[in-house]
């Protein structure tokens, strides 16, 4: 649910709500959906620490959104969904033509939780965006350029990248929870027209197994579109 955050700040930033260098104070405590009552991430289940040491400080949206992406901070996360909200998120999503994501809270929310109140998404729904991103039908040509920047620098890529010959260009976005393992990508094959591939994993307590499974996914469906691209070239 992160990149359909993304695409909305962007949004909201070129209709003028915020400016992507206004700075947010950082404060470690967000309202469940449940019933309002204040909750805290645990630093310690965060892909991400550094921003723990910046509480009371205030940080830049842009660099929010940064984190929020290549290392899939939570907290950056939270914090930028607090700005924008979940709803509209997904209001975003559904006149991208992604019909079954749905945002609706930040990460750790246990009352939310519980009561089965929780992001979810399909693999199609995740390739329809990142379509949408690829070919500038996500944002303005400006901002749809600076998210694909942004998932181009992913720095977590034991998972689709993994599958690849060195090189090649991935603009992507992992994410996992408790036996669940996900990477989502737009791939750039050398000479070749780019694709989509998403990859949605659960039932692997193994985090490494279920990236090796999806590196060697990866590993397949490039050899496959390699092999399509010279079979239409030699039909040519």
């Amino acid at each position: 649910m992160k990149v359909p955050v993304m695409i909305e700040l962007f949004k909201r930033s070129q209709r003028g709500s915020f400016r992507m260098e206004q700075p947010l104070l950082m404060v470690n405590q967000f309202a469940s959906l449940v019933d309002g009552t204040a909750y805290s991430l645990d630093r310690g289940s965060d892909s991400d620490s550094t921003l723990y040491k910046r509480v009371g400080q205030r940080v830049r949206v842009d660099s929010l959104l940064r984190l929020m992406i290549i290392r899939s901070s939570n907290f950056a996360t939270n914090t930028l969904i607090t700005l924008v909200g979940g709803e509209a998120v997904t209001a975003t999503m559904r006149e991208l033509g992604a019909q079954r994501i749905q945002v609706r809270r930040g990460v750790e929310d246990g009352k939310a939780f519980d009561k089965g109140l929780n992001n979810t998404t399909t693999a199609r729904d995740l390739a329809i965006i990142l379509r949408a991103i690829e070919e500038g039908k996500a944002g303005t040509p400006a901002s749809t350029r600076q998210m694909l920047d942004i998932l181009l620098a992913q720095e977590f890529n034991e998972k689709i990248p993994a599958g690849l010959p060195p090189g090649v260009r991935v603009a992507h976005k992992t994410g996992e929870i408790t036996a669940v393992s996900h990477d989502a990508a737009i791939v750039y094959p050398p000479g070749r027209r780019p694709y989509v591939l998403v990859v949605l994993t659960r039932g692997i307590t193994d985090g490494a197994r279920s990236a090796r499974l999806i590196a060697d996914i990866s590993a397949l469906v490039y050899a496959h579109n390699a092999a399509r691209n010279t079979t239409t070239h030699a039909d040519n």
